[in-house]
């Protein structure tokens, strides 16, 4: 016999492992961007460089990812907790005064100013498990700044790591 465990204890659990904070964006057929609040996300592959997101299966930013066939992960930088809050809504006007651009490969999503580094993806894989959507992504182009320090949640909380405290990349 399966035993299944409640919600709230899973969600419990999941809320102690740290994990940075993404908004990943796409852009619908009518060419008006998308976005999302994502904690679920995580790299699989070097070679090809491959990530993956999940996306629930009720949000408004999954029909543009489909349809786009792929998708643009935004790292959050640490003083942009606003963002994340407005992104993790299912308000229709997220975008309002939100500076970003379009990456260079038209399958990706916004890249939002306020960021500590992106990956602009293909989708490469895509499977529909329980409540969500998994993607995996190929990043075809991205970038970081080493002066914006990454948002981070942890125990229902966000807390930015502080910039003279974040080991150089590469």
């Amino acid at each position: 016999m399966m035993m299944t465990v409640e919600a709230d204890l899973f969600r419990t659990v999941m809320a102690n492992f740290p994990a940075g904070v993404t908004i990943v964006t796409a852009t619908t057929q009518a060419g008006e961007p998308r976005g999302l609040t994502v904690s679920a996300f995580c790299s699989v592959s070097l070679t090809p460089p491959l990530l993956l997101v999940c996306i629930d299966r009720t949000s408004n930013t999954l029909p543009a990812i489909r349809q786009s066939n792929g998708f643009t992960v935004n790292f959050l930088a640490a003083d942009r907790t606003d963002l994340a809050m407005r992104f993790a809504s299912k308000a229709t006007d997220k975008f309002v005064d939100v500076a970003y651009r379009d990456p260079s490969i038209s399958e990706g999503g916004p890249i939002l100013e306020d960021s500590s580094a992106y990956s602009a993806c293909k989708v490469n894989h895509s499977l529909k498990v329980g409540d969500h959507w998994i993607f995996v992504g190929e990043m075809e182009e991205g970038e970081f700044w080493e002066d914006r320090a990454p948002l981070v949640y942890c125990r229902r909380e966000f807390a930015g790591w502080p910039p003279g405290q974040v080991p150089a990349a590469g």
